[in-house]
């Protein structure tokens, strides 16, 4: 088995850490303390080609696939996790639009959401709750030539930042009395799609939460993603892979700003004359950081590198992003008391990481979903 990082991969997390260090590290206290999320820096960041991994060459993307994109949402979200959540969902449109999508469909939205020009979004989650995904009550009914939509989505990162929104809708019911769900490629503009309350959130404060209010939004055939019908399996499908191996990025790399930080301030913070790395306490919390980050790098890349291989991953995703969620907690914890009372300093950045970390858990799936996922799959096959 090889563990290491191509050449390529390897040069693109030296170009996007130099880009993180410059250009996200200095503002990202200030976007937490705001709630401001930071739009032109997504814009660059797709202008670099950063947006575009898992989008082929001949659709404006640079064809580097998963793996490079999880690099990318480690490093963003060493410094700012919730950046690394916007960016993150921007995929959960690139994905099922470039594996479900007409050529006519991959032709007008893929390269622009390749560069940036357009921010992508999923809007799935609603009122009646997030992981109940068949209790759809956002409603699509067909009438002369046109989908007419109507409905609420809640809890959508990047609701109103988005110019373009995969929209999860119920579209009547199937030959087996079951719900039939139907997705549709929005645009902002469209006439009805509109942009509700924004959540003020614990952590994960530079992206933007909020809801959606769709009144009357008529879309024609071409909207249609996959078929009608198809909505369940193309959501599903990109929650589980896409998105649960890119919350699981986002763990790993506030994992890894949390074993960093706690190891820079115990070389430089000195007791009774001798920095904190002598004391084999401080060893022992920097140990278990190392661990947490180390496993959790196994599990991410494990899960992307099975998905670039074109192999199903969904249950790999769900064990990297219960792991990573969940450590990411712990470790800013224990970072937290190995700096003593600095740590709930807000001058450190240690305190934002464990309320980021804690917001992790229940985006794309809570941990008890990813037991659930990770059981029954042991239970048939393991």
């Amino acid at each position: 088995m090889d563990f290491k990082f191509s050449e390529e991969q390897e040069m693109l997390r030296r170009a996007v850490r130099e880009f993180a260090e410059k250009e996200i590290a200095p503002h990202a206290a200030e976007w937490d303390e705001k709630d401001y999320c930071p739009v032109e820096v997504i814009k660059e960041m797709g202008e670099l080609g950063f947006l575009g991994t898992i989008v082929p060459e001949e659709y404006g993307g640079t064809g580097m696939g998963y793996t490079a994109r999880a690099v990318i949402i480690e490093e963003v979200s060493r410094y700012s996790a919730g950046l690394g959540i916007a960016v993150m969902t921007h995929s959960l449109v690139v994905a099922p639009i470039l594996n479900y999508g007409t050529e006519e469909q991959k032709k007008k939205y893929l390269p622009k959401l390749a560069t940036g020009e357009y921010i992508g979004g999923l809007a799935s989650t609603e009122p009646s709750g997030g992981s109940d995904l068949v209790n759809q009550q956002t409603t699509a009914e067909f009438k002369d030539g046109k989908w007419v939509i109507n409905g609420k989505k809640c809890f959508i990162t990047n609701y109103d930042i988005a110019d373009v929104t995969l929209l999860l809708t119920k579209t009547g019911v199937n030959e087996k009395g079951r719900p039939e769900l139907t997705a549709f490629i929005v645009k902002k503009e469209t006439p009805g799609f509109g942009i509700g309350h924004k959540e003020d959130k614990l952590g994960l404060r530079s992206s933007s939460t909020g809801d959606l209010n769709i009144t009357d939004l008529k879309v024609g055939e071409e909207a249609v993603l996959g078929g009608r019908g198809e909505g369940q399996k193309i959501v599903l499908a990109t929650i589980g892979e896409v998105g649960r191996s890119g919350m699981s990025a986002i763990g790993l790399g506030i994992i890894r700003g949390c074993l960093e930080e706690g190891l820079k301030f115990a070389k430089e913070r000195e007791l009774y004359g001798k920095p904190l790395t002598n004391l084999q306490a401080i060893q022992f919390m920097i140990a278990e950081n190392r661990m947490y980050y180390e496993i959790g790098k196994l599990l991410t890349y494990r899960a992307t590198t099975l998905k670039d291989e074109g192999v199903r991953c969904d249950v790999e995703s769900s064990m990297a992003k219960l792991h990573n969620t969940e450590a990411a907690v712990k470790a800013a914890q224990r970072t937290i008391e190995l700096m003593g009372g600095y740590g709930v300093i807000n001058q450190y950045p240690v305190g934002r990481y464990l309320r980021d970390a804690m917001s992790t858990i229940s985006a794309g799936g809570t941990s008890q979903i990813m037991e659930i996922v990770i059981g029954g799959d042991t239970i048939k096959n393991f």
